[in-house]
């Protein structure tokens, strides 16, 4: 499986405050959507996420985001190494990802950028 980076998962409050923080930080605008009533602004290595906290609360859990250059792979090198897939592999605005549980507990989204159509 290839890594391509990580990104940093943040809930915020005020995401509108955030946002501009984070961009004069980085210098980089920010790409924004919306997924399961979150509010999510991806600027940089940084992922800020703002919603019901119901919403965040299971956001929270996940460590990190990592970019990997093809899902289905991490799925199956994930799989061999002992990990448990517990969401996914799924199609999102910005690819497809997977959600894994590692043996020492740790849990992480993988993603990659194959939109599908």
């Amino acid at each position: 499986m290839e890594i391509l980076g990580t990104t940093l998962r943040i809930c915020v409050d005020d995401l509108e405050s955030s946002v501009a923080f984070y961009e004069g930080l980085t210098g980089t605008p920010a790409l924004r959507f919306e997924r399961g009533g979150v509010s999510v602004a991806a600027i940089g290595c940084f992922l800020l996420m703002s919603g019901p906290e119901s919403e965040l609360e299971v956001l929270r859990k996940v460590g990190a985001t990592i970019a990997v250059k093809d899902v289905d792979e991490a799925n199956e090198a994930l799989t061999r190494a002992g990990a448990r897939v517990i969401a996914g592999p799924v199609p999102t605005p910005a690819g497809r990802n997977l959600i894994a549980l590692h043996p020492d507990g740790s849990v992480f989204e993988y993603v990659d950028r194959k939109v599908t159509v």
